[in-house]
């Protein structure tokens, strides 16, 4: 117990010292950690014993890295990319392949290890290209998508090579194809159980997590299936990874996208370093030393013609000339599964040391430089295509358009309210909320709703912070308040903070936190806070006036009413003095389709009608002669009961 304690201690102080020096000197992190690798390895200093369980273990960062890329995409999205990963992936393996296979085997090697040195070479680093197209902002434009649908298909193209190396190393009768049609039956099954589960298991089970409103049981719960995807793919024979980004895929869809990737990455990222630490492990600093000009001049042979091979096979699919040399240069490294390769084909005697110390060189070599040549992809290609950089860039996903926007923290009572006067004047705006029904109460009216804790860098880093113009905290915790507003400072120094308190009482203390205003007051706090909201927005003073107004002589009937959580007291969502919203939608079969709003006696039941939402656009106080409609979007308002009564009304045609 001693020795590991000092093992793991040396390696963590090694770590840190590194990785502060390569940030001070402005060198990749990756770098660091395989530098570490190399002086903790058996060609270093040798003072790990337990390699190989640390092997084991920092595979669980590809793991967690995959379900974090997972997240970004849904299965629509992956769909959409199918001819990326079946077209562009599928030829980007079998011509390189073929071309490292026919050069090898003129130079004089047998045909079984042409063939495996071939097929590893022709795969490419997920773990490092990933992180550093996260980092570097690059995942969601066109040459990353790009990227990301080729890495797919070699983690895809793995299984069969694991299967092919060592019945093709042996005399086994057992056939190739049945073995190999056996693994894409496997694949399939365990796929589609995945995607079961992913679709009508898991986003029950995170809504009843989240209710429970505890941030270790919704961490342990993202831990759990994560590991659990990724050992039900490695115990069908599958990949580990591929399982972790199934699974991600599944939620990537849900509310909860933002708030698992925020508690995924503490774990992903100290894993993802332990596991280039073990990649430097394996590199013999004498053997690059002695053979420093074949390294070297492989190395560039190699890199060049991936580069080439896939630059030309995107273009041919009708890629942009730009992405495809992007994306080339992004992929023209050795992957880690090559590591795996090597390993398996020395068990079966296929190579011999001198090449696997070859390939092992290569591999780590082209990692290391491969943070370089993704930051550096932009520019280099501007230049060969005579094109300046920003014409390079593809147009962005939904939420990294989002600039200039309004960040509502709470989508309680106030940031209800703030939100429907955004959306009224058509100002992008955001609410964020740790409560799932609100969250899902909110985005079925169409309101743009993310879930997530507002206390967490990543989140608000999800919701555009750094781009937005101004933040408004609608809860009155004093100490939520005052941490949310450090937070904020360290994403976004300069955007603006707007503040709801019960009292003055901490003015002075919150402004010199950051916060640009504090609005005192409840109610009336709510109708300060939007019109400050909409001047700073740089709506007209006379409009906001006129507004607030109207709202002043409806007295507040607007402002009175408002969504209620599921876990709100039972005196609140039963109170005669207050009215709420409630979400409806009208089944094709609903009682109330094809009728108009008038014939619907919604005055005698005392509910009205606050919006009405048809085929994605919203009618804000529908005219009584609307006529319903099947998969039409009602807000109700009124007291509970009543609303209770009518939406059963709405949808089965009898009082309760």
């Amino acid at each position: 117990m001693q020795e590991l304690f000092i093992e793991v201690f040396g390696l963590l102080l090694s770590a840190v010292v590194l990785v502060w020096l390569f940030k001070r000197l402005g060198l990749p992190v990756i770098l660091a950690y395989l530098v570490t690798g190399i002086l903790a390895g058996p060609h270093g200093f040798d003072w790990l014993a337990n390699e190989s369980q640390m092997q084991a273990f920092a595979e669980l960062g590809i793991v967690f890295l995959l379900f974090s890329l997972g997240l970004e995409f849904s299965l629509p999205r992956l769909v959409a990319m199918r001819n990326i990963v079946f077209g562009v992936g599928l030829l980007q393996v079998l011509i390189t392949s073929l071309i490292f296979f026919g050069a090898l085997w003129l130079l004089g090697l047998d045909k079984l290890s042409a063939f495996t040195v071939a097929t590893l070479v022709a795969l490419s680093s997920t773990a490092v290209v990933v992180k550093c197209l996260k980092e570097s902002g690059q995942l969601r434009k066109r040459r990353g998508q790009l990227a990301i649908g080729v890495l797919l298909f070699q983690d895809l193209a793995v299984v069969p090579l694991l299967i092919a190396i060592p019945l093709l190393a042996s005399d086994s009768s057992q056939s190739l194809v049945q073995s190999l049609a056996i693994a894409l039956g496997k694949g399939a099954l365990v796929c589609a159980l995945l995607w079961a589960i992913g679709k009508w298991v898991l986003p029950r089970m995170f809504n009843e997590v989240a209710r429970m409103r505890n941030e270790e049981l919704f961490v342990l719960t993202t831990l759990l299936v994560t590991l659990f995807a990724g050992g039900l793919t490695h115990w069908f024979g599958l990949s580990m990874a591929l399982g972790a980004f199934l699974a991600g895929m599944m939620l990537g869809e849900s509310q909860y996208r933002h708030q698992l990737e925020s508690d995924i990455r503490p774990f992903r990222d100290i894993l993802m370093g332990l596991f280039f630490v073990t990649v430097g492990m394996q590199l013999s600093i004498d053997y690059v030393l002695s053979h420093i000009h074949l390294v070297f001049a492989v190395l560039a042979v190699m890199m060049v013609v991936k580069w080439m091979i896939l630059a030309a096979i995107a273009q041919a699919l009708g890629e942009r000339k730009s992405d495809a040399l992007s994306a080339g240069l992004m992929l023209c490294q050795m992957g880690e599964f090559g590591f795996v390769l090597v390993a398996l084909a020395n068990t079966h005697g296929v190579l011999g040391s001198e090449l696997s110390s070859l390939l092992i060189a290569l591999g780590v070599l082209s990692m290391a430089i491969t943070p370089y040549l993704i930051d550096w992809a932009p520019t280099w290609v501007g230049r060969l295509v005579s094109a300046p950089v920003e014409q390079l860039e593809s147009q962005l996903a939904k939420d990294e358009d989002l600039k200039e926007h309004v960040i509502v923290c709470g989508y309680g009572r106030v940031g209800q309210n703030i939100s429907r006067f955004l959306s009224a004047e058509a100002l992008p705006f955001i609410a964020i909320d740790l409560d799932p029904y609100l969250v899902r109460q909110g985005r079925h009216a169409n309101y743009p709703l993310m879930f997530g804790d507002v206390t967490q860098k990543t989140i608000l880093q999800g919701a555009g912070a750094d781009k937005a113009q101004l933040v408004v905290i609608t809860f009155t915790d004093l100490n939520k308040v005052k941490l949310v507003t450090s937070v904020l400072k360290e994403v976004a120094p300069s955007v603006n903070i707007l503040a709801r308190m019960p009292d003055d009482s901490h003015l002075d203390e919150l402004k010199a936190s950051g916060v640009s205003e504090v609005i005192p007051e409840s109610l009336e706090a709510s109708l300060m806070l939007s019109s400050h909201v909409l001047f700073m927005s740089g709506v007209p003073m006379k409009r906001i006036i006129r507004r607030v107004s109207q709202e002043r002589e409806n007295r507040y009937s607007l402002l009175q009413s408002f969504y209620i959580s599921d876990e709100a007291p039972a005196h609140e969502i039963h109170s005669d003095a207050l009215e709420y919203l409630h979400v409806m939608a009208l089944a094709d079969n609903a009682f109330a389709v094809g009728q108009k709003i008038s014939e619907l006696s919604f005055e005698a039941r005392r509910v009205s009608v606050a919006a009405l939402r048809r085929n994605g656009r919203e009618i804000e106080n529908p005219s009584q002669d609307t006529i319903l409609m099947g998969q039409d979007v009602l807000v109700l308002r009124g007291k509970p009961r009543r609303v209770e009564r009518c939406e059963h009304y709405l949808l089965n045609g009898g009082d309760v």
